[in-house]
């Protein structure tokens, strides 16, 4: 009978944050802007502040507590599947390789294409993410349970072979090109509008209901894939929906803002020590108390030094380092 206030308990906790981000956030930055104003641009009147408020401000914080709630449940689910605390897409080279796709698609005129409803930009970075995602199903279906270690080495072999590979192509695009890019691989929410917004939930929202759809069935595989299959828990067809739905929110993520890491592998720790291991509660509190982290970090780099501005991107690897080195060392 406590299960269950405990549950309302943490999701109110982890929804009043977010919803907190949400509605402080985007009255701060270099610019103060008067309520009065910002109000008044709802009527017939627009004002310069109004503007800034509705068409900079809240889409970008919009973009980050959806892009750090991804991050953060994506994370979650990583690491049941693979038993692995250090699991996320950043580490496991997932970012790396959508960010070839996206880097791709930005840089080669050719590429440009619509696919559907996805944009070049989306299309290529869902297969790069598909693609290096395969190569550690691979792994994992060879050789069985995955060990720390060899996560991390192939996912920091992964990410270097990506970066070589972006360096490769900067010599074969123009100048300018590369200089927007080079600010979009630190990680950044810079928008104007609503269109990243649109462009973020077309995979993303898919790929967040999938994982959401398997929280009962990590219950399981978090005991182990022959505990799972004890239990009647279909361990391959939870593998493979795992991860077409961690694929599409991660090309979701990487398309918009860039890779961005840590907010995926810490998150999920600080809610599993908070609300259990239960991931019908982790899942949703990792999205909700993901999205107002990264809304946050956000937040203090367009101001710290405003009116420059500090990716957010160099922010979470200021902050994520030194916490992956602890989870590291007491592993």
């Amino acid at each position: 009978m406590r299960e269950g206030p405990r549950l309302r308990v943490s999701l109110w906790v982890y929804g009043a944050l977010f919803l907190a981000a949400l509605a402080v956030l985007p009255w701060i930055g270099a610019a103060r802007l008067a309520p009065q104003a910002v109000a008044a641009h709802l009527g017939a009147v627009r004002t310069a502040e109004g503007l800034i408020f509705f068409h900079q401000r809240v889409p970008r914080v919009l973009l980050a507590l959806l892009t750090g709630g991804a991050l953060a449940l994506t994370g979650a689910a990583l690491q049941v599947l693979f038993r692995n605390p250090l699991a996320e897409p950043w580490t496991l080279g997932v970012s790396g390789g959508a960010a070839i796709g996206a880097f791709a698609a930005q840089a080669v005129p050719a590429l440009d294409l619509a696919f559907g409803p996805l944009t070049a930009t989306q299309a290529l970075a869902l297969a790069g993410a598909a693609g290096v995602m395969a190569m550690i199903y691979g792994f994992a279906r060879r050789w069985g349970a995955v060990s720390a270690q060899t996560l991390l080495l192939a996912g920091v072999t992964i990410s270097i072979v990506s970066g070589s590979l972006i360096m490769l192509m900067t010599y074969f695009v123009a100048p300018y090109r590369f200089v927007s890019f080079h600010r979009w691989m630190m990680g950044g929410l810079d928008v104007i509008g609503y269109r990243d917004v649109w462009t973020f939930l077309v995979p993303g929202l898919p790929g967040l209901a999938i994982l959401g759809w398997l929280a009962r069935e990590y219950n399981h595989l978090a005991l182990g894939e022959d505990t799972a299959l004890g239990h009647g828990v279909d361990v391959a067809r939870v593998q493979r929906w795992t991860f077409l739905g961690a694929g599409l929110t991660t090309a979701a993520c990487v398309t918009v803002a860039g890779p961005i890491g840590f907010v995926g592998m810490i998150v999920p720790h600080v809610v599993r020590r908070l609300s259990g291991f239960d991931n019908r509660r982790v899942l949703p509190g990792a999205f909700l108390l993901g999205g107002a982290v990264l809304a946050l970090c956000d937040g203090v780099g367009r101001t710290v030094i405003a009116p420059t501005e500090i990716p957010v991107g160099a922010i979470t690897a200021v902050l994520g380092g030194p916490v992956f080195l602890y989870i590291l060392v007491r592993r």
